[in-house]
């Protein structure tokens, strides 16, 4: 008898509200006959990931996780828009591993020209601009501007959403953005409301990365 898939969603920070956030965010892909998809959050973890010390400390505990459901894995999804441990996992493992910076950033080059992001800190915009430029999309990047918002504060919904779309409204008519990436796992409820308030593509990186995973396990890429 044939296993049926199992997509895990790892979450490398501890917090339980971005967790539930994404879970809710990748409901739609849950498909009766389809995958199954858990959304995990990392105990060990920070309460988000914000520095590169933050990275560097927590991928062991990450690792560990990943092995630790590894008989029931069919593919990973990393949700951290600093993709934190992702050839660690690659190498560790012989499934799929997708991290949404990476997958979210490919799928904001299929629906536009040029593609903004929305941080959360100025610190963070550094380590995607290196991220970008191993990726070699830096030419297709209008631009990358925080909303000066800490991964804690994002669970304040209707102050995140104004931060998201004033900053959102710069990307695409300061910077010619015509498409937006959410460039924090804790934005993921934000996607539709901010799509209808900028009126372009806003792609939420959890949501087109377990997409994409989908896809490679019913397709056995």
């Amino acid at each position: 008898m044939n296993r049926r898939p199992h997509i895990y969603v790892l979450n490398p920070n501890s917090s339980q509200i971005v967790t539930d956030g994404l879970d809710r965010a990748v409901q739609p892909l849950r498909l009766s006959d389809g995958p199954a998809i858990s959304c995990l959050r990392l105990p060990e973890g920070p309460a988000g990931v914000q520095s590169q010390t933050d990275i560097d400390t927590l991928i062991p505990h990450l690792r560990a996780q990943a092995m630790s459901v590894q008989d029931d894995a069919s593919a990973y999804v990393v949700a951290c828009f600093s993709d934190p441990g992702l050839y660690t996992l690659r190498e560790a493992v012989d499934v799929p591993v997708l991290g949404i910076a990476e997958t979210g950033v490919l799928t904001a080059l299929s629906l536009g020209q040029r593609f903004g992001v929305l941080s959360i800190l100025q610190a963070s915009i550094p380590r995607h601009l290196r991220y970008f430029g191993a990726m070699g999309v830096t030419d297709r990047l209008a631009a990358d501007l925080a909303i000066n918002m800490g991964v804690s504060e994002l669970a304040d919904e209707k102050k995140a959403l104004q931060g998201l779309t004033e900053v959102g409204l710069r990307l695409r008519d300061e910077h010619g953005a015509d498409v937006v990436v959410l460039g924090c796992a804790g934005m993921a409820n934000q996607r539709d409301a901010l799509e209808q308030a900028l009126g372009i593509a806003v792609v939420e990186p959890t949501q087109a990365t377990v997409a994409v995973a989908l896809g490679r396990c019913l397709l056995g890429w």
